[in-house]
């Protein structure tokens, strides 16, 4: 017996289009037709880049690489929400079969000074290449790869570290935060390492590295409404942030002294 074929639906787009970031920019409505529920949202905005190619006109510039959940490239803000209105899912990982037929989805860029816009819907995030540049690493030379649990861990450590360590910079907490704060993604980087006992030696100069860098790119200040937990695809907790502002705290005092 045949496969039930999922019925088709029709969709009306508003995308922002925009030539760089000198450019003003515009919403243009764009229709999206014969789409399958179970087509992801890349998938359907690869549908509608083909047909407006074999009708002559330009393509909806975004930007996407692994389509794994893992990357973190496929930055868009849909229907007001980063990376759209599922909870703990990338934009590659969102189906169509959330959207009602015939409904209107408004899909734009992160919103962010920090995240300049390219073109259309590819922003520049080279900003958090820059926080993580600052002290996102453990530069200590340890010699050859020692046997796996040989350095102790505290089973919460472990736990909590390895929860920041999903952490995958996709931004999505800067476009949620009413004051474009990057507080969330510094802090989970931060915490993955000051929780390990591998990160120790250089953790006071991260911390203050870091946070330094956050602030030179332009980011906002912490909001405190908890809209980046909400909209982060990997559920990173607030926890780091207050984590991060005790450590930055006594970093600061130290270093003074």
């Amino acid at each position: 017996m045949g496969g039930v074929t999922a019925e088709r639906r029709n969709y009306k787009l508003k995308v922002w289009k925009q030539n760089g970031p000198d450019d003003s920019g515009h919403f243009e409505e764009i229709d999206a037709k014969n789409i399958s529920p179970n087509q992801s949202f890349l998938e359907m905005l690869d549908q509608v880049n083909q047909e407006l190619i074999e009708s002559g006109k330009e393509p909806i510039t975004f930007d996407h690489d692994c389509r794994e959940g893992i990357c973190g490239t496929c930055s868009l803000v849909i229907n007001g929400n980063p990376h759209g209105p599922q909870k703990q899912v990338t934009t590659c990982q969102l189906h169509m079969r959330s959207f009602a037929s015939g409904e209107t989805i408004v899909i734009e860029p992160f919103r962010a000074n920090s995240f300049p816009v390219v073109k259309d819907l590819l922003v520049d995030r080279s900003a958090f290449d820059h926080i993580i540049q600052a002290g996102g690493y453990i530069s200590i030379k340890t010699g050859n790869a020692v046997d796996a649990n040989s350095i102790p861990v505290g089973k919460e450590n472990a736990d909590m570290a390895f929860n920041t360590a999903t952490c995958i910079g996709c931004g999505g907490c800067v476009a949620a935060c009413a004051n474009s704060s990057a507080m969330l993604f510094t802090s989970a980087k931060i915490s993955h390492l000051g929780l390990l006992p591998q990160g120790q030696p250089e953790h006071q100069d991260r911390v203050l590295n870091m946070v330094n860098a956050m602030d030179e790119a332009g980011f906002g200040n912490c909001s405190n409404t908890g809209a980046c937990e909400l909209a982060c695809p990997k559920g990173i907790s607030l926890e780091n942030i207050a984590r991060m502002n005790r450590e930055y705290a006594k970093a600061s005092l130290k270093s003074r002294s």
